[in-house]
């Protein structure tokens, strides 16, 4: 049965930029399962799957509808339990949740410093029109006010991902030696930006970039199906 994946698009519905919908459509991939997308536009969220939710991703497995990236992940994990693991475990659980507050207090707000106004551009008419007001208010300042603060923070940003740098030189995932879901949410995070905006957040010398550009090889070379931006 094919699952179903609901997942955010502006105006070109072939450039799917989420964060946490990439989480989803690695951890679909990892275990091997046949899905169908769902683009979904900012505005359209509420709508899907009679409100399930406000926030995508959203899948449907047959009668069975999952709500957020981690949850399914871990839907994923008890569903398919013959498929490759995504989590090694409950330590590897532990582990991931540790991971996911990491990259979003870490990661997050840079790449939205770096790519505001990107984003806003991504968006259709009236999706652009509420991605700017409902930003500019949890901002309290103009997009573009945000973005100009990114060269001064873009050496700070390099620096708070050398946990992640160094643990790189033991191994070449966060995973061990092949992924896990918690390599998927740091790609995410990543995978945003790159689709998002050509400013640049890492140099290509930098180990973070070099596992990323691993990540990107996964599952037949999945992230890279959706191009870097211009």
């Amino acid at each position: 049965m094919t699952i179903l994946l609901y997942e955010l698009v502006g105006r070109d519905e072939s450039r799917p930029f989420s964060p946490h919908c990439w989480k989803a459509t690695m951890a679909l991939a990892h275990k091997g399962l046949d899905i169908s997308t769902a683009p979904t536009r900012f505005l359209e969220v509420p709508a899907i799957e009679g409100g399930a939710s406000k926030t995508v991703p959203v899948i449907r497995d047959g009668d069975k509808v999952v709500i957020d990236s981690f949850d399914i992940a871990l839907y994923l994990e008890e569903a398919y339990p013959d498929r490759p693991t995504l989590f090694g475990g409950d330590g590897g659980k532990a582990m991931a949740r540790f991971i996911e507050r990491w990259s979003q207090l870490t990661i997050h707000p840079y790449v939205t410093t770096a790519a505001l106004v990107d984003l806003h551009a991504m968006q259709d008419e009236e999706n652009a029109v509420y991605f700017r007001q409902s930003r500019e208010q949890r901002f309290g300042r103009q997009l573009e006010d945000v973005v100009a603060a990114r060269d001064a923070g873009l050496a700070a940003f390099r620096t708070s991902l050398e946990p992640l740098r160094s643990m790189l030189g033991y191994q070449p995932f966060i995973g061990g030696t092949s992924p896990l879901f918690a390599d998927y949410i740091v790609f995410g995070a990543l995978q945003w930006a790159r689709i998002a905006t050509p400013y640049q957040l890492l140099e290509d010398s930098d180990a973070v970039a070099q596992w990323f550009a691993r990540c990107l090889d996964l599952h037949g070379g999945l992230g890279r199906k959706v191009a870097a931006a211009a």
